[in-house]
C-alpha cells in the first residue's frame, strides 16, 4: 500500500478538475497538500473537503506564469514545512483555435502557463530537492503533445513539458530526485464537459476502452510515481488514456 504520511506536496491548478483529483488522492494517502491555484473559491473548497475527510491541506494562491509568484510558492512551502517532497505541475489553460487564426496573445497565454509555469516552479524546487537529495516531480503533459488540430499553442507547450521533464530527469537523477510526465487522454473534467456533444462522441470513439477517463485514473498513477515504490522510475512519459494513444 502507498503511504505518503509526512510528505509535503504542492499541486498546482488544484482548485478543480484533474488537479483537485490529484490533491484529493495525495491527501488521502497521508500527504500534506499545498493546493495552489488562482481560483480562491475553488482552492478553498478543495482544502475544506480534504480537511473534512481528515486530511491535511492548505491554500497558496499562485499564478505559475509569474516567476516571482511561483518562486514564492516554493519558498513559503519550505519555510513553513521545512521541506518539499512532491511537486505536481498540473496548472494549465487552453485557448484553442486554428493556427492561421491564432493570435500572439493566445499563443503567449498558453505557453506562459503550460510551459513557462512548469519551469517557474521546477527551477526553485530543484534547488531544494538537490539539497535534500530526495524528491518527486510529476509534470502533466497531454496526449496532444503529439499534435492536435486547433491546438498549436497547447501542443507546443505540452511537447515542451516532455522535453523539460526528460532533461530534468537526467540532471536530478543522481540526487535521488525523479522527474516524470503524465499524458492524460480524454478525461471527464469541467473543461472537457464544455465540448459539444458531437465532439465528445468523436473522442470516445477513439478510445479502445470506450469511455472518458476520470481524474482519479490519473491521480492513481501519480500517487505511485511519487511513492517510494517508484524510486527507480525516472524520465518516463506515461499515457493515461485508455489506449487512445497506442
Amino acid at each position: 500500500m502507498i503511504d505518503l504520511t509526512g510528505k509535503v506536496a504542492i499541486v498546482t491548478g488544484a482548485a478543480r478538475g484533474l488537479g483537485k483529483g490529484i490533491a484529493d488522492k495525495l491527501a488521502n494517502l497521508g500527504a500534506h497538500v499545498v493546493v495552489s491555484d488562482l481560483n480562491q473559491e475553488g482552492a478553498d473548497r478543495t482544502v475544506s473537503q480534504i480537511i473534512e475527510r481528515g486530511g491535511n491541506a492548505e491554500v497558496n494562491l499562485c499564478d505559475v506564469s509569474n516567476e516571482e509568484e511561483a518562486r514564492r510558492l516554493i519558498e513559503q512551502t519550505v519555510e513553513k514545512h521545512g521541506k518539499l517532497d512532491i511537486l505536481v505541475n498540473n496548472a494549465g489553460i487552453n485557448r484553442d483555435t486554428m493556427l492561421h487564426k491564432m493570435t500572439h496573445n493566445e499563443w503567449d497565454a498558453v505557453i506562459g502557463v503550460n510551459l513557462t509555469g512548469v519551469f517557474n516552479t521546477m527551477q526553485p524546487a530543484s534547488f531544494i530537492m538537490r539539497e535534500q537529495e530526495n524528491g518527486r516531480i510529476v509534470n502533466i503533459s497531454s496526449a496532444s503533445w503529439l499534435g492536435n488540430i486547433g491546438q498549436a499553442n497547447y501542443a507546443a507547450a505540452k511537447a515542451g513539458v516532455v522535453g523539460i521533464t526528460k532533461t530534468a530527469a537526467r540532471e536530478l537523477g543522481r540526487k535521488n530526485v525523479t522527474v516524470n510526465a503524465i499524458c492524460p487522454g480524454f478525461i471527464d473534467t469541467d473543461m472537457t464537459r464544455g465540448v459539444p456533444e458531437n465532439v465528445w462522441d468523436l473522442m470516445i470513439s477513439k478510445i479502445p476502452m470506450g469511455r472518458a477517463g476520470k481524474p482519479e485514473d490519473v491521480a492513481n498513477c501519480i500517487a505511485y510515481l511519487v511513492s517510494d515504490q517508484a524510486s527507480y522510475i525516472n524520465g518516463e512519459v506515461i499515457n493515461v488514456g485508455g489506449g487512445m494513444v497506442l
